[in-house]
């Protein structure tokens, strides 16, 4: 049975999940007053829709476009996981692929994770710096050249490599220099992808 003495804080909860796409977790829930039993409560009642373990919408917040990928950011951490590689590239708008699964990066410690179904789950040892991380649609999402240089890194089709490149620079989300720079740090393969996109480009 739920505690009916404890009144929980749903405009607060709606708040928080309002900037991910109606979805919260039971960790955001607690913050706001709600304890499993009335999560569970409400869940049965219709209110609320179980997404994932420890991950929840409301049933009534408008549909997302993006509410998968939010869901499963989520789902396998929203304090430690961060969008990256072709997901992150279809959310900067760097690419017109729909990725196949949705990619996310944690940090090597957990490894031994098992995501939800429909995840790629990605493991680093690179700290993120500043500058490379940007949010969109409330989750961390890694920025350009990371994103393009993790893909390129994975074995991302080299055109789309390239044109993620391309229209990074053009638009001014990164330099030439910058991508370089970064990119030999990542050995010649990464470098020779990009060679023919930063050559004649701006020079930062």
């Amino acid at each position: 049975m739920y505690d009916t003495k404890r009144v929980p804080d749903r405009a607060r909860l709606f708040r928080m999940a309002s900037e991910q796409g109606g979805h919260f977790t039971a960790g955001q829930a607690r913050a706001c007053g709600y304890s499993r039993a009335l999560l569970s409560h409400h869940a049965r009642g219709g209110e609320l829709v179980r997404v994932h373990r420890g991950v929840y919408r409301f049933r009534d917040y408008p549909s997302h476009p993006r509410a998968d990928v939010i869901a499963a950011w989520l789902a396998v951490g929203r304090e430690t996981s961060v969008v990256s590689h072709e997901s992150a590239l279809d959310l900067l708008d760097l690419s017109d692929i729909v990725p196949g699964a949705i990619h996310i990066t944690v940090p090597r410690r957990r490894r031994g994770y098992r995501p939800p179904a429909g995840v790629a789950l990605h493991t680093t040892t690179r700290p993120f710096r500043e500058g490379d991380l940007v949010v969109r649609e409330g989750m961390r999402v890694t920025g350009p050249v990371r994103s393009i240089l993790d893909a390129a890194d994975a074995g991302a089709a080299p055109e789309q490599i390239r044109r993620a490149a391309r229209e990074a620079v053009e638009r001014g989300m990164t330099t030439s220099r910058e991508f370089v720079d970064e990119a030999r740090k990542r050995g010649s393969r990464v470098v020779d992808l990009i060679a023919d996109v930063v050559d004649g480009t701006d020079e930062g």
